[in-house]
């Protein structure tokens, strides 16, 4: 802003000169008093001018609705919706999503900086504002091989660009709390930097917690009960209240909620898949929910908006008032948040449901042909056991936490895993695609009610090698076959033939077409999982084994690398005797 401009906006604000556009008779959501008041609200270009009593060039009559500040995700992966960073924005804008806090770590492990390249030229052909934290830990841990590797040599450059706001969020927490060098040296990046981290501690407590708030972590996303959200408040951190596709803990937080320590809470979605977005939206759906969990309108507004721009620094939003950007709200109540208007930057954007701009695509082609998988075969999955006793990953359904179990499972003559679909009990392998280092490792996945057939992806958090789970030895190397075929994606399969698949050219975990393709391809493959595989109804098929190899949440999953034991942070046989 120049001086003229600066002139201009006092001499609006003053009531001097008219204000270019004006929202007339509105009903104003104040998060820093949390009432509601009545005036109008003058825009000077992508400004809040005043609020009050105004006119303008341009004027709208809002006939009493609601205006609330644009809402703003605290902290959300684009990649695990499933499309690219400007069809997310076309799809969150008309729920009023203004700003969105993403972190792209699932593309750097894949791409490296050449991904979070890729994000950032995309974003810019959105209105939605994204801004983006620079991925921590790739990889996500050192149990497993990704398509990158970031030491914080790496990282000091990124975090010196402006259009990065933060270091994202740290998943090896043991590293911190240990005092790890790696871990260390990323730290003080950050810190040099001037830049605030975000936090991933599942399930750490106590003296632990203390050591890993003592790193200036300034947030969590990954508490599951209140006793977890409060000690973090406790400790000074931001609580991420999360509601996704994959992960639903908000209803189950908010009764730690309070007057004195919802200042300390945002709302998030970390994942969310075109099928949420479409029948539930963005945080219009969080904010119904905290209204319904007996939450005050204008404290849940104040999670969504004032909470996360001052976490995150971003202190030319959040809020309606003189000298903010003009990202604003219009909504028809307080109790279902249905936005009428969206503006961002003072420029209407989206209206009834849609959204009003152009959709221009940023070329994907830096970040196609992510494949480099190395003699594999058949032969690669067969899994000779020296007992019937077995450790299986146990799957609970609306959960990514797994449980460590002892199962009993069949054998044949030769001492090798037989399928018994009267058991639940099936093959999974991890096959590793970045490297080229040949790595199959296999486990034993409980409860995902597979019978027949294969499933295979090349989304599989953090590190996206592919994963794959079967009846059948056949099957699954099919599947896998067809998935590096495709350039990745989702891959089902029954008898050789391949029943239902999607691509996903982008890295091999995004789709470069709309989000309601994506959720007419997710639909198809849902029913044949189901109808055709068998696989359990009570789980999202794709999104329930995408997190099979997560190794940084309990209690046990599976890298390329082997099984491994959240809890003892070690690789386990899967023998259990």
């Amino acid at each position: 802003m120049d001086k003229q401009q600066l002139k201009h906006l006092l001499d609006v604000a003053a009531g001097r000169e008219p204000a270019e556009f004006v929202i007339k008779n509105v009903n104003i959501a104040d998060v820093y008093s949390g009432t509601v008041t009545q005036g109008d609200i003058a825009l000077c270009g992508a400004l809040i001018a005043g609020i009050g009593s105004y006119s303008g060039r341009s004027e709208l009559d809002a006939q009493g609705q609601y205006a609330a500040p644009g809402f703003i995700d605290s902290h959300i992966h684009i990649e695990s919706s499933y499309v690219s960073p400007e069809e997310i924005g076309r799809l969150l804008v008309p729920h009023g999503g203004t700003t969105i806090i993403a972190d792209p770590h699932e593309i750097v492990n894949v791409c490296g900086l050449r991904g979070l390249d890729y994000m950032l030229g995309a974003a810019r052909e959105t209105a939605l504002d994204i801004k983006f934290m620079l991925p921590s830990c790739v990889p996500a841990t050192p149990w497993e091989h990704s398509g990158a590797n970031l030491d914080a040599a790496a990282l000091r450059e990124p975090l010196g660009d402006d259009r990065i706001i933060g270091l994202g969020e740290f998943m090896d927490y043991p590293g911190v709390i240990n005092g790890a060098d790696g871990a260390l040296d990323k730290l003080l990046a950050a810190y040099q930097a001037g830049k605030p981290i975000d936090g991933h501690s599942p399930a750490v407590t106590g003296n632990d917690l203390s050591a890993y708030a003592a790193a200036r972590i300034l947030t969590d996303h990954e508490c599951a009960t209140v006793e977890e959200m409060r000690a973090r408040i406790a400790r000074g951190m931001y609580v991420l209240l999360r509601q996704g596709s994959a992960c639903h803990d908000l209803r189950n937080l908010l009764p730690g909620l309070a007057p004195g320590n919802s200042r300390r809470c945002l709302l998030c979605s970390d994942d969310r898949q075109p099928k949420t977005m479409l029948e539930l939206g963005h945080l219009d759906d969080h904010l119904r929910v905290c209204v319904e969990e007996g939450v005050d309108p204008i404290t849940a507004i104040r999670m969504a908006t004032l909470n996360a721009a001052e976490c995150y620094r971003l202190y030319d939003r959040g809020g309606l008032a003189p000298g903010l950007r003009a990202d604003i709200v219009l909504l028809e109540d307080l109790r279902h948040f249905k936005a009428l208007r969206v503006f961002i930057a003072g420029r209407e954007v989206a209206r009834d449901g849609r959204y009003l701009l152009p959709v221009r695509r940023h070329s994907v082609q830096s970040v196609t042909g992510s494949f480099r998988v190395k003699d594999f075969s058949a032969a690669k999955l067969r899994l000779p056991l020296k007992s019937d006793k077995v450790y299986t990953i146990g799957l609970n359904p609306g959960s990514v936490v797994t449980s460590k179990r002892v199962d009993t499972v069949r054998r044949g003559p030769n001492g090798e895993f037989e399928f018994d679909p009267a058991l639940d009990i099936a093959k999974v392998a991890v096959v590793e695609r970045h490297q080229g280092t040949g790595n199959v490792a296999l486990g034993l996945l409980r409860g995902y009610g597979i019978k027949t057939g294969a499933v295979a992806l090349s989304i599989a958090h953090d590190s996206h090698n592919i994963i794959v789970v079967g009846a059948s030895d056949a099957d699954m190397a099919f599947a896998v076959e067809r998935l590096v075929a495709q350039g990745g994606g989702i891959v089902l399969v029954n008898g050789g033939a391949v029943l239902e698949r999607m691509s996903m050219p982008i890295g091999g975990i995004m789709s470069d077409q709309t989000g309601e393709w994506v959720n007419d391809k997710l639909r198809a493959l849902q029913k044949a999982a189901r109808d055709t595989l068998k696989i359990n109804p009570a789980l999202e098929p794709v999104m329930s084994l995408c997190f099979m190899s997560l190794a940084v949440i309990p209690e046990i999953k599976l890298t390329d690398m082997g099984l491994f034991d959240v809890t003892k942070f070690d690789f386990i046989a899967i023998e259990a005797d």
